[in-house]
């Protein structure tokens, strides 16, 4: 895979580069919620610019249905990328149409612009390969050379994504090399021991990566809506609380293979348990009830694992040499749900180990709790890559730009 180093030894002054990057960002309206992901972007980008390069930058935000959509708009993103990189990001209202091809025509060397939402045309999504091709063809025209760092879409195979490297000199920026060096130390001569945190609410979303990191982990901790599912399958009482009814014999399978490969099942001991879901905008008081995990009184949920859980967890990574994490131990963006999840952040935190929080809302909830991103070993901007890569997919963005087969 050719790093941006190498693309920028050949030469990018004056010359359009296309940088891939994921900016796809929460917003409340206009306003930018977490920037994250614009921030993982800088360096690339930066990178470029200083070098002479005319960088023309694309994202998808959010899913809108192949046609242009207010809400899910990137001109507050432009405005947010501007202030970080202190100078002005001119915004093209469009993809491939007269917007874009002004405003990237209007660049001088070292200057920077951002495209409109990606999957505001529907050729950047489209399974169908000439649709696809056919929009990769058009945003090629708009650049001399590529640039892959939007690691949280590389598991897609969109035009963007896949197509786009294939008709330009193209090379992986430092975000992408970053994730997978990170990754590559999660599932390649691994220090040991290995402890793998899993939560969310599904544990259907997480079946491919228990069934990979099985093979490769010490111990495996599950918290979330998914650990009750885990609950019932050994056959506790979980009274109303979130299981998948059809995953039930998967996850019985899961456990007596863990049990015969001498992997560690960590699950609750105790919840926090309430009556109803509460309300996350107005994040009234709930006075939930801490009760054992294995017997949760019908009418009442478990919505984040309780004390003993807490420290029984953070003992449980307190020796680890590498930790992976991803999902949270329940519903944090209540305060009162909340003291899980912030327990594994500090358990990380507080371990010897070399830590990765997988993206998505574990990294959501890194920042909402307020800890210092910089502590952790790696926190990656892609939960759904990083998780596909973890199960060993072959992950489309990785292929194009490596030249292989997806």
């Amino acid at each position: 895979m050719k790093t941006i180093d190498e693309l920028v030894a050949d030469g990018v002054s004056g010359k359009r580069v296309f940088v891939r990057a994921d900016l796809n960002v929460p917003l409340d309206g206009q306003t930018i919620t977490d920037d994250g992901r614009i921030r993982a972007a800088v360096p690339t980008i930066r990178k470029l610019a200083e070098s002479g390069a005319r960088v023309v930058v694309a994202s998808h935000l959010g899913r809108p249905k192949g046609a242009p959509d207010p809400q899910f708009s990137l001109a507050p993103v432009a405005d947010r990328l501007g202030e970080l990189l202190g100078t002005s990001v001119p915004f093209a209202t469009d993809t491939v149409g007269d917007s874009a091809k002004a405003t990237v025509g209007a660049l001088a060397d070292g200057e920077v612009t951002l495209l409109e939402n990606l999957r505001f045309n529907a050729g950047e999504t489209s399974k169908d390969d000439a649709e696809r091709g056919a929009f990769a063809d058009e945003l090629a025209g708009l650049a001399d050379a590529y640039v892959g760092d939007g690691f949280g879409a590389v598991h897609r195979k969109h035009a963007s994504v896949y197509d786009l490297p294939a008709r330009l000199p193209h090379a992986a920026g430092y975000l992408i090399a970053t994730e997978v060096g990170v990754l590559k130390k999660l599932t390649e001569d691994v220090e040991r021991p290995y402890a793998v945190v899993l939560g969310g609410a599904k544990v259907s979303d997480k079946l491919g990566v228990i069934d990979h990191l099985m093979q490769k982990a010490d111990r495996l901790l599950i918290g979330g809506g998914m650990a009750y599912t885990f609950l019932k399958a050994q056959g506790y009482a979980v009274g109303d609380s979130l299981v998948q009814e059809d995953q039930l014999s998967t996850v019985q399978g899961y456990l007596q293979r863990a049990e015969e490969l001498g992997v560690e099942f960590v699950l609750p001991v105790d919840v926090l348990a309430t009556s109803e879901f509460p309300d996350l905008k107005a994040k009234a008081p709930t006075e939930p009830q801490t009760v054992p995990a294995g017997e949760i009184p019908a009418g009442l949920m478990g919505l984040d694992i309780g004390p003993e859980s807490r420290r029984l967890y953070a003992s449980k990574l307190a020796d680890a040499a590498t930790v992976f994490w991803n999902g949270p131990m329940g519903v944090f963006e209540h305060p009162d749900f909340a003291e899980g999840t912030r327990a594994v952040a500090q358990a990380l935190l507080d371990s010897p180990a070399f830590t990765v929080v997988g993206g998505g809302d574990s990294a959501a909830a890194v920042r909402q709790l307020g800890f210092d991103e910089a502590k952790f070993g790696h926190i990656s901007t892609g939960g759904g890559a990083s998780l596909e890569y973890l199960e060993g997919k072959t992950l489309p963005g990785l292929a194009a730009l490596e030249d292989a087969p997806a």
